[in-house]
């Protein structure tokens, strides 16, 4: 490797990882808690509450609220740009169990597995060898995420990082094995439910649109009736 790509790998690897907390605090990703609450976690990310999205409702509240950074100014006398596209917090019943970080291929340009993983390595500490164990299959969000290339953790918290198999993305996901384990569960009843009671709802939508139609046609036939002149 080069002086000059060293200097420029090590430089981007400080941004990344610099707000970072070591895995012996409390489990974190910069200044997000899990465990967070979505008011604390959106007054942290300057994002409104009213931005959650609402994946379901029962027998658990799942939400879903995204971060993008602000605008920053570009030049030699601006700050560090900041390596992070943006991040997907997700809630279950109001705590943040886990948390998907997008990072931006040009900030990450050229940068290969092993610098990546040197870069979180050097916060997380040494890659763990031992499987994520997930009681009801894999998430929608890591099936999307690529081919995972480091994962770190204890039996409190995982992260870990994947790359896009068609190009150099790279996605950091830290998790809450305790609530991951909990919101799973809850997603895979949510879908159990929402099959069990598909064609209830869907007879109960039929009938009201029917009766949204007939009210609306009655409404005109009455307007139309007391203005008709032949």
């Amino acid at each position: 490797m080069t002086a000059a790509r060293r200097l420029a790998v090590g430089s981007v690897i400080t941004v990344l990882c610099a707000p970072l907390l070591h895995a012996q605090s409390a489990p974190r990703y910069r200044e997000f808690q899990l465990g967070a609450d979505l008011a604390s976690v959106s007054a942290l990310a300057g994002v409104p509450v009213s931005a959650a999205k609402t994946i379901h409702e029962r027998p658990a509240v799942i939400q879903d609220q995204h971060w993008r950074p602000p605008y920053a100014p570009t030049g030699p006398a601006a700050p560090s740009p900041d390596p992070v596209q943006q991040i997907v917090f997700s809630f279950y019943n109001d705590q943040l169990f886990r948390l998907a970080v997008d990072y931006d291929h040009n900030r990450t340009e050229g940068m290969t597995d092993a610098d990546m993983i040197a870069g979180i390595s050097s916060i997380y500490g040494s890659t763990s060898k031992q499987p994520q164990r997930n009681p009801v299959g894999t998430s929608q969000v890591v099936n999307e995420s690529g081919t995972r290339i480091g994962r770190w953790g204890d039996a409190e918290y995982s992260a870990e990082l994947y790359r896009e198999p068609y190009g150099s993305e790279f996605r950091l996901i830290v998790t809450s094995v305790r609530l991951e384990a909990l919101a799973r569960t809850a997603e895979a009843e949510a879908l159990r439910m929402d099959a069990r009671d598909a064609p209830r709802l869907e007879i109960a939508r039929q009938k009201k649109e029917a009766e949204d139609t007939r009210a609306a046609q009655e409404k005109a036939r009455a307007a139309n009736k007391e203005a008709f002149r032949p």
